[in-house]
């Protein structure tokens, strides 16, 4: 394994962290209705627990409101208590087939209890950044130690590796801060 791989391995590992971070952020509600947010919420379909979203269409009727529309009749009621028993706080009206799931306003003390969320999510992504920089640059050293490469190159591995991090932390830096911008948007 040459410090080239080394360097494309750990880009790769910290990209999949900052996606799974984004992802993360997707489930912290803002003022705003989106259909993402229903997505950690599993209903019972035939003795299986799937997402809301492979048993019915999750679409935005407004900007405050989230249409759920079945697609099969007996699935209204189960899916409207799923909505009402995840910890999201939100309270569906059914109105026939189709369930309307309002959006409640945030207060501000929710909106500032909603940042440190974000914040937190923010840090643990940065430690995992930080984490696959240590690997990549143990490896590194063992390389050196095994002789398979000289001081230079590992001197300019090393660097790389923490350009690397730098670069992922800003990325980092700037989705906690577009997603704190978007939940104290009233």
């Amino acid at each position: 394994m040459t410090t080239a791989d080394i360097h494309n391995t750990a880009e790769q590992k910290m990209q999949r962290s900052i996606e799974a971070f984004k992802s993360e952020l997707t489930k912290i509600r803002t003022g705003r209705a989106h259909p993402g947010i229903l997505d950690q919420v599993h209903v019972e379909y035939y003795g299986s627990m799937v997402p809301i979203s492979q048993v019915a269409n999750v679409t935005l009727l407004d900007a405050r409101t989230i249409s759920v529309q079945p697609w099969e009749k007996g699935m209204g009621a189960k899916i409207e208590k799923a909505i009402r028993e995840s910890d999201l706080g939100l309270n569906p009206a059914a109105q026939g087939d189709l369930l309307r799931v309002p959006m409640p306003a945030l207060t501000e003390e929710r909106r500032r209890d909603l940042t440190k969320v974000v914040r937190h999510a923010g840090e643990e992504a940065r430690i995992a950044v930080r984490n696959l920089r240590r690997d990549g640059n143990e490896h590194a050293k063992r390389l050196l130690k095994d002789k398979e490469i000289g001081e230079d190159e590992e001197r300019r591995s090393l660097d790389d590796m923490q350009k690397l991090t730098d670069r992922m932390i800003a990325e980092i830096d700037r989705i906690v801060a577009a997603k704190e911008a978007e939940i104290m948007a009233v």
